[in-house]
Order: structure tokens, then C-alpha cells, then sequence
């Protein structure tokens, strides 16, 4: 079984060659999807793997609604430390409980 090469495996050199060549080639091939067709079988991923970094080159570059790769990258971070905080929380939260009925603890002995 061979694994499959997804976009990130390859660099951001071999990328953005393919998506220029994509971009650039797309009247020499009749539409977008065959020039993607086969310039993903030339670099050896998949059409649809291609198709997904054309698109955010695309977003990248203001010819297409949606997150940039700047944009996309900000959101992953600020998730990340949103997760942090709710797991910081919790800690808080807990200790808090802890403390205060290791306290009522000490209240109720003589």
C-alpha cells in the first residue's frame, strides 16, 4: 500500500509552481479542471488536492470570496488559544473548588 501525498508534503516551491502553471495554462487546455487534471498527474498528487491549492491561491490573491491563508492561519491560532484558556480554566476552576472545601474543612474542626 503506498500513501498518498497530500499538499503538504510537497514545497511551497513545487505549489506554487503548479498553481501558476494551473493558472497560466488554463486557455491552452480548454477549462481550469482539465488543466489541473493534468498537471496533477505531471507532479503526482491528486486533481482534487491541486484544485484545493488553486482555490486558495485564488482567495489569497482577491480573485475568489473567502479566508485568505493568513486569515486561516490567525483563526487556527486563536482556536488554539481558546482551547488553552477553557483547559486553564478548568484547572482554575477545580483548584478553586479544592480550596474551598479544604477551608470548610478547616472551619468545622475544633
Amino acid at each position: 500500500m503506498t500513501a498518498k501525498k497530500t499538499a503538504a508534503n510537497y514545497s511551497p516551491e513545487v505549489r506554487e509552481q503548479a498553481v501558476r502553471l494551473v493558472l497560466d495554462g488554463a486557455g491552452e487546455h480548454g477549462s481550469q479542471w482539465a488543466a489541473i487534471g493534468s498537471i496533477a498527474a505531471k507532479i503526482g498528487c491528486t486533481a482534487e488536492t491541486l484544485r484545493r491549492l488553486v482555490r486558495q491561491a485564488e482567495r489569497d490573491r482577491g480573485k475568489r470570496a473567502g479566508p485568505t491563508s493568513e486569515e486561516l492561519d490567525r483563526i487556527e491560532a486563536l482556536e488554539r488559544e481558546v482551547c488553552e484558556l477553557r483547559q486553564a480554566h478548568e484547572i482554575l476552576r477545580k483548584a478553586s473548588a479544592y480550596f474551598a472545601l479544604a477551608e470548610l474543612d478547616r472551619r468545622s474542626k475544633p
